[in-house]
């Protein structure tokens, strides 16, 4: 009963907020969402849809995945400083990577490369870079757990946002390992996984994710994050919290550092 009402309330009141109508479109584990939380402005109908968005965008979870784009971006600029600025980067599920066209600005000698199963999240992103006079960030459609190869091997690869979706974790260790064949041979594999969440019950019974079924996670610990990339090969692996405490960063090497 207690789920129900909230699914009535969210699917009545709760459309108010912009960020809600967006989840409910979209699905709320969807890059066109993420996009919606990582500008954080808050949006509604009859003034009190905007005052919603704001409670939704408060949310912790949504303060953990921004905390985490942050960590990201800061992970992916060393890892691209350290490189002479020069790399080719590779985002296996990026939705409209709002976070890698802001690389790609920062970074103009940087190649990123934006993929997705998610045709609106990439006609987002494409619009949103061409409007900010972006050349070298592109957009193609491709899957994940079956990556087609680039023209050279990748410096870096991103899976940000993805592993925290999969509940089936020999899915997730053989990603690991296909991605690790696509890397240069001095390459990093960037990859977010979700430590703890506290509304797992509440998000699990009232908001659906993409595909319209129920949006069910599974929290890991980094050291299970670290046994993926150990098992796959890499060697220099470790793990950063972002500030909220909910999301690991983990960077894994194919060569010791």
């Amino acid at each position: 009963m207690k789920w129900a009402l909230m699914r009535l309330l969210m699917r009545t009141a709760g459309r108010l907020s912009r960020g809600i109508r967006i989840g409910y479109r979209h699905g709320f584990d969807s890059g066109t969402m993420l996009d919606y939380v990582y500008v954080n402005e808050s949006h509604g109908l009859l003034g009190v849809g905007k005052l919603i968005d704001r409670a939704y965008l408060n949310a912790v979870g949504w303060r953990a995945i921004r905390a985490r784009r942050d960590l990201l971006h800061n992970v992916l600029r060393d890892e691209v400083s350290a490189r002479a600025g020069r790399a080719l980067v590779l985002d296996v599920a990026a939705g409209p990577g709002r976070y890698l066209q802001d690389l790609a600005k920062e970074q103009p000698e940087i190649e990123v490369v934006c993929r997705d199963l998610a045709e609106d999240g990439l006609r987002l992103g494409a619009a949103q870079a061409h409007g900010r006079g972006l050349t070298n960030i592109r957009y193609e459609r491709g899957d994940a757990f079956d990556p087609a190869p680039l023209d050279r091997p990748a410096d870096i690869i991103v899976v940000s946002g993805l592993y925290e979706l999969i509940l089936d974790q020999e899915l997730i260790a053989k990603s690991v390992a296909r991605l690790r064949d696509l890397l240069a041979d001095d390459g990093v594999l960037v990859f977010t996984t979700q430590t703890r969440h506290p509304q797992l019950e509440f998000i699990a019974n009232v908001l659906p994710n993409r595909d319209g079924d129920p949006w069910i996670m599974e929290c890991r610990s980094a050291e299970q994050a670290h046994a993926w990339a150990r098992a796959a090969g890499f060697v220099d692996v470790l793990s950063r919290m972002e500030r909220v405490g909910l999301f690991a960063v983990t960077t894994a090497t194919t060569v010791e550092r």
